[in-house]
C-alpha cells in the first residue's frame, strides 16, 4: 500500500485526516546495558493527510513498555485536535497540542505522542515543497560521521568488544561506544583498556553508563578511565541529577554527554547554564519532535556545545546534517525490517537522504502486516 507523497505547495494545507497505529519491532540483536535490555521497539506511527491528498508519516518509539499508552493518548486526546488545522503552521500546531494536554507535560508519554505528530507534519511539509528534511531544516552539510554502538553492549565479552572495535576501525568508522556499569570498576577498566590497546589512539571510544551510577561512583570511575582518552562519558547519573552532572563535569577532563532522557528544551537550557554537559544528545522522539529538537540544537550552538543525537539514526542523520554543530550520529539499525532502503553509509560517514520528506523509505505493506491492535 503506497501513501501519497507529493502535493502542490500553497498558502494553506488543511488537515483532513489523521491516523495512529502501533508496530512492534524485535531488536536486530541482543542489546543490554547497565539498567535494562532492549526488549522490543514499540513503534508508534502517525499519518497526517492534507486536503490535496498528500500524506506525512511520523513516528516515535519505546524500548519495551508504554507504547500502547502513547497510542491511547494520541487517539483519545490529541488527534481530534488536528482536523482542520493548517499543516504548514507546525509551530502553532505543536503549541496547541502542548497546551491542550498541559497536565501531562513535561513527560515521556506526551512527548512521544507530540513527536509522532510533529514528525508527520515535517514530513508533509518537506514533501509538499519537494525538499529533503536536512535541507529544509537548515542545510548545514550533507554528510555526518557515525559511531557504532552495536559492538559495545554490556553483555558482550571483552574479546567480543575488541573484535567489534577492530572491525569498526577497518571499515572506516571514526568511533565506537562501549557500555559500562559492571559491578566492579576494574571490570569496566579491563574491558576498555583492551579495546583501547587493540585500536590505538586514533579511534574515538565513547562510554555509556545509562544513568546507573551515583555521583561518587561516577567520579571514581571517571578518574579510573582518565588515562584511556575517552571521547565522552555518557549518562553517568540519572538525568534528573543535574547538580551531580555539574560536579562530575568539573571533576574530570572526560566530556560529559547527556540528553537521551531529557524531555524538554528548558531542561537542556538548565544543563547548559550549569555547565553540566559538554555534549548534548537530544532524541527527537523523546523531546517532542523535530520542532523542539532544532531549538535544542541551536541553543547548544549558542553555548558552543556540540550535539550527537541518541538512537533513531534513520531520522537523526537528516537533522544532524541540518545544523552546524552536530558531532556524530549513533549507528544502531532498527528499521530495516519495515523500510525499503537502508541509510547510505561509506567509510563511517552517513549521507542524509535527498528525497523529499524526512528521508525514510517506509515499506507500508510490511508495516500494515505488523500493526498491533
Amino acid at each position: 500500500m503506497e501513501r501519497a507523497v507529493t502535493s502542490q505547495p500553497g498558502m494553506k494545507s488543511k488537515i483532513r485526516r489523521v491516523d495512529a497505529y502501533l508496530v512492534d519491532l524485535m531488536p536486530e540483536r541482543p542489546r543490554t546495558d547497565a539498567i535494562q535490555s532492549f526488549v522490543k521497539q514499540e513503534t508508534i506511527f502517525v499519518e497526517v493527510e492534507n486536503d490535496e491528498g498528500a500524506v506525512g508519516v511520523g513516528y516515535a518509539y519505546t524500548i519495551g513498555t508504554g507504547g500502547r499508552a502513547v497510542l491511547a493518548h494520541l487517539r483519545h486526546d490529541l488527534l481530534g485536535l488536528l482536523t482542520g488545522e493548517d499543516a504548514n503552521q507546525i509551530e502553532a500546531v505543536w503549541q496547541k497540542l502542548f497546551w491542550s494536554t498541559h497536565g501531562t507535560v513535561v513527560g515521556a508519554i506526551t512527548s512521544l505522542a507530540l513527536a509522532a505528530i510533529d514528525t508527520a507534519l515535517w514530513d508533509l511539509r518537506c514533501k509538499s515543497l519537494g525538499q529533503p528534511l536536512w535541507r529544509l531544516a537548515g542545510g548545514a552539510k550533507r554528510e555526518v560521521p557515525l559511531y557504532d554502538t552495536e559492538g559495545g553492549w554490556l553483555q558482550l565479552s571483552t574479546e567480543e568488544l575488541v573484535e567489534g572495535a577492530i572491525a569498526a576501525k577497518r571499515q572506516g568508522w571514526p568511533g565506537v561506544k562501549v557500555k559500562v556499569g559492571k559491578p566492579r570498576p576494574g571490570e569496566d577498566f579491563e574491558r576498555l583498556s583492551a579495546v583501547r590497546e587493540a585500536v590505538g589512539a586514533d579511534l574515538d571510544i565513547m562510554v555509556d553508563a545509562n544513568q546507573s551510577m551515583t555521583y561518587a561512583e561516577a567520579k571514581r570511575r571517571a578518574q579510573l578511565f582518565e588515562p584511556l582518552q575517552l571521547f565522552w562519558f555518557e549518562e553517568p547519573l540519572p538525568a534528573e541529577d543535574m547538580s551531580g552532572h555539574a560536579r562530575l563535569a568539573a571533576s574530570t577532563s572526560i566530556p560529559i554527554a547527556v540528553g537521551e532522557s531529557i524531555y524538554s528544551p528548558s531542561h537542556f537550557r538548565e544543563y547548559l547554564a550549569a555547565g553540566a554537559a559538554s555534549i548534548l544528545q537530544p532524541d527527537v522522539a523523546r523531546l517532542g519532535g523535530i520542532t523542539p529538537w532544532l531549538k535544542v540544537a541551536h541553543l547548544a550552538e549558542t553555548f558552543n556545545v556540540k550535539v550527537a543525537p541518541h538512537f533513531l539514526m534513520e531520522l537523526h542523520v537528516s537533522l544532524a546534517a541540518a545544523v552546524p554543530n552536530a558531532l556524530y550520529v549513533e549507528h544502531i539499525p532498527q528499521l530495516r525490517s519495515i523500510t525499503r532502503e537502508s541509510l547510505q553509509i561509506s567509510n563511517g560517514v552517513a549521507v542524509a537522504p535527498d528525497t523529499p520528506g524526512i528521508g525514510i523509505d517506509w515499506d507500508f505493506e510490511k508495516i500494515d502486516h505488523l500493526k498491533v491492535e
